[in-house]
């Protein structure tokens, strides 16, 4: 019989797929309890976002696959971008320099041991 892991989705937050990156890289492969400790910690913007996502992929594998909360691991986190928002910024002698407002899709599947 496979392994099942359940998973939770967050799309379109206004972070950059970069900044994402830095703090999924420090969870991945971690039981979920040492994973929430890690984001507690963490001052980037990021970790705030990955919090709630934690908590709803453990809430998606209780509910859902009937796992036990004590047992679940990271077991896969990735982040994509988004649509980017392209805005602009005056510059001297009437120039205009793009901004470019970056999105991201993040996914955090977390399995049983």
């Amino acid at each position: 019989m496979e392994q099942r892991d359940a998973r939770a989705y967050l799309k379109y937050v206004r972070i950059s797929p970069r900044k994402v990156k830095i703090v999924l890289d420090l969870i991945r492969g971690k039981d979920v309890a040492t994973a929430m400790a890690i984001l507690k910690n963490t001052p980037k913007s990021a970790s705030e976002y990955l919090i709630k996502l934690l908590k709803s992929a453990v809430a998606n594998a209780e509910h859902n696959f009937n796992m036990d909360a004590s047992k679940l691991y990271v077991s896969e986190c990735f982040v994509c971008p988004g649509p980017t928002l392209k805005r602009i910024m005056p510059r001297a002698q009437g120039r205009a320099f793009r901004i470019f407002k970056r999105t991201s899709h993040i996914t955090l599947a977390v399995k049983e041991k």
